[in-house]
């Protein structure tokens, strides 16, 4: 019968996004104190924005819907239409989210090419626009840390303080896209506070792999947070009860943060083992976090069959380009289960025809 097939178990590595709440984050969502957050009634909510502005060394912390939200309320309190922000030039803010500062800030990115992700200072230093009437005000400069598309790599400590540095003799902000920041603090064997005092405003995302079910949290200082408040009820990010939620972010940020080396820990193994593979390329150098970024175009094997069959044996990754195969370790995903999906890898590629 079909309800006594033995079904293997999926192994999802296509994101950190995938994670579910553990059995803690569920019980004291069920019972978490709850008020009208619009209101500002919420006291789990407050707790969690009270905890965020500490871990950040922030003023005030403000809870949001998500990162992508979160960015784009940041980035519209900085911004006023017509002016424009430098990004790394594949940046989340400009791939993954739907031209939001385009459409809704009014405002344009910039794009200046970094090392791994990593934008320079002196480049950052270029593309700082000079007062002309025929070019837009640079207003923002808005750094990744960990950088998505790069693989997961890290800006040191020592680079963004340089940037600071740049961008404050120009009179411009800074603001962190640390969606992973947790990840880039556990790398670099710094806090969070460590990195967000390199920035004037940092968003950072509870539901990646510190495993909460929903949000991030913007912070910054107290009457930037007042405004981004605004901007948050504009967009829709007004909730209501939202302590049920909340509850599950201060469990992420107090019990989840450490466990993220084990995850770095198994993107290492899954990387190294993979680059031994034939026709697979690796760039260890990125493979700073939980990511790890596979070309398979050596292999022959075309991006449809490589993930149908993965998929078939039970491994769940994402194409991140014509031949790049991208595969993300988290909480849900153990040492064991790394260990297989190598071998699954291997066999999909032994039998290439």
């Amino acid at each position: 019968m079909n309800g006594d097939r033995y079904v293997p178990k999926r192994i999802d590595l296509r994101s950190d996004t995938v994670t579910q709440p553990t059995e803690e984050m569920r019980r004291a969502m069920a019972v978490a104190p709850v008020g009208d957050d619009v209101y500002g009634e919420d006291p789990t909510i407050r707790e969690l924005e009270e905890l965020a502005a500490k871990r950040t060394g922030k003023e005030a912390a403000l809870f949001v819907t998500s990162g992508t939200q979160g960015n784009l309320v940041a980035i519209a309190t900085h911004v006023k239409t017509g002016e424009e922000v430098i990004a790394e030039a594949e940046s989340h803010i400009f791939y993954y989210e739907a031209a939001g500062i385009a459409a809704v800030a009014g405002a344009q990115i910039r794009q200046v090419t970094g090392v791994r992700g990593v934008l320079q200072p002196n480049d950052v230093q270029r593309a700082i626009r000079p007062l002309d009437i025929h070019q837009p005000r640079t207003a923002l400069i808005s750094l990744e840390n960990t950088h998505n598309r790069a693989g997961g790599t890290v800006t040191p400590v020592s680079v963004l303080q340089e940037i600071r540095s740049v961008a404050h003799a120009s009179g411009v902000p800074v603001h962190m896209d640390g969606a992973r920041l947790f990840n880039a603090a556990v790398a670099s064997g710094c806090s969070a506070k460590d990195i967000a005092d390199c920035v004037d405003t940092i968003q950072f995302c509870l539901s990646k792999g510190l495993g909460a079910p929903v949000g991030s949290v913007l912070a910054g200082p107290k009457s930037f947070i007042e405004a981004a408040r605004q901007w948050r009820k504009r967009l829709g990010g007004g909730l209501r009860q939202a302590g049920i939620l909340g509850a599950a972010g201060i469990l992420a940020l107090t019990k989840m943060v450490d466990r993220l080396a084990d995850d770095h820990d198994n993107a290492r193994i899954l990387a190294e083992r993979l680059a031994n593979m034939p026709g697979v390329v690796v760039d260890l150098a990125t493979v700073q976090t939980n990511i790890v970024l596979a070309d398979i175009a050596e292999t022959g094997m075309p991006m449809d069959t490589f993930l149908t069959r993965l998929r078939e044996a039970g491994v769940l990754s994402t194409a991140f380009g014509p031949t790049t195969v991208r595969f993300v370790t988290h909480k849900d995903v153990t040492r064991e289960d790394v260990l297989q999906a190598v071998d699954i890898v291997a066999e999909v590629l032994a039998h290439k025809h």
